[in-house]
């Protein structure tokens, strides 16, 4: 029998928002995210070869899920530096809403991978590392977190963070889709969809709480390590979202709510109210102004073209012309 979120006075969410959920029974909380327009938004403002826009929207989506756990005004920003073809990615959220992305990459390597049809997401990122920070504003301290970029994903960098860093137990899936649709007289019309979810084990009980230790990370020496996977509801949770398949997380037919259902309810699944994300860049003449005024006449002088500054946004692309 096909679920009937109206039945039970849920409102879905819709694309471009990100649902928290919880799931009692198993003590995780989580949080679930659908990208439509966005994404669109944010890619289509750029002509990145198609693994790369499909490797920053796996970054997009990644981003929402984390930095809409934000508890306060403030910026989350994920960067990635790397030896390999994409050399970088910069994905920024500012509560509440506001993400934007760019990416930079070396076009001949991209291409020539490709060519071999190699052109995965490890492949493209290569070795480096992966950069979290959180930025609570100019009275507070700054946060980042570095991962090593090992020819790995991001879900498996994503884990690896919270593990070491936070100490939590981490699950993530990340998708991204394409859709091809066609209107009468027209081609074919592709946009991008991307999705994740993201469950955490956050167990309230003192027996859980104990099983639930992981690696000490700067502990001293000799401090023992427990395996969280001696849990029984913790593996239950990762079983089940490992059992997510790509076109669940990205098929606008398919809400996170009605996914979230799938998975646990016959644990009892919790929504929380959802957050929305939205195509957003801070850049401004003013900011571009104050940079400019912090050069020397002669290094203004060098970066003149034609007796004109022009300084192009990387996340936004929007061009300011400055004259003398």
């Amino acid at each position: 029998m096909a679920l009937n979120l109206d039945e039970l006075g849920i409102t879905p969410a819709g694309l471009d928002a990100v649902r928290p959920f919880a799931v009692e029974g198993l003590d995780v909380r989580g949080r679930a995210v659908a990208l439509g327009p966005v994404l669109e938004q944010i890619l289509g403002r750029h002509d990145y070869p198609e693994p790369v826009s499909r490797l920053l929207a796996e970054a997009i989506a990644l981003t929402g899920l984390l930095g809409t756990s934000l508890k306060f005004d403030g910026r989350f920003t994920l960067q990635t530096q790397t030896e390999g073809p994409v050399s970088m990615l910069v994905v920024d959220f500012a509560s509440p809403d506001a993400i934007r992305a760019y990416a930079s990459y070396d076009e001949e390597r991209v291409q020539s991978l490709m060519d071999a049809g190699k052109a995965t997401p490890e492949a493209l990122l290569g070795h480096g590392h992966l950069a979290m920070t959180i930025d609570q504003g100019k009275h507070m301290q700054r946060y980042q977190g570095l991962v090593e970029l090992d020819g790995v994903s991001l879900e498996v960098v994503a884990r690896r963070y919270f593990e070491r860093s936070e100490q939590i137990p981490t699950e993530v899936r990340l998708a991204v889709g394409e859709l091809y649709t066609r209107k009468e007289g027209e081609g074919h019309a592709k946009t991008w969809t991307a999705g994740g979810i993201m469950v955490q084990f956050l167990p309230e009980s003192p027996e859980r709480m104990q099983q639930a230790d992981i690696d000490p990370g700067d502990a001293p020496e000799g401090t023992p390590q427990h395996e969280v996977e001696e849990d029984d509801a913790w593996v239950e949770a990762k079983v089940l979202v490992d059992t997510v398949k790509d076109v669940e997380l990205t098929d606008p037919e398919v809400s996170v709510e009605m996914l979230l259902f799938r998975l646990f309810h016959e644990r009892g699944v919790r929504l929380f109210e959802p957050q929305p994300l939205a195509d957003k860049c801070r850049c401004s003449r003013e900011k571009i102004e104050g940079v400019l005024s912090g050069f020397s006449a002669e290094e203004v002088q060098q970066m003149k073209i034609d007796g004109k500054i022009i300084v192009t946004c990387e996340f936004c692309s929007t061009k300011y012309e400055f004259d003398s």
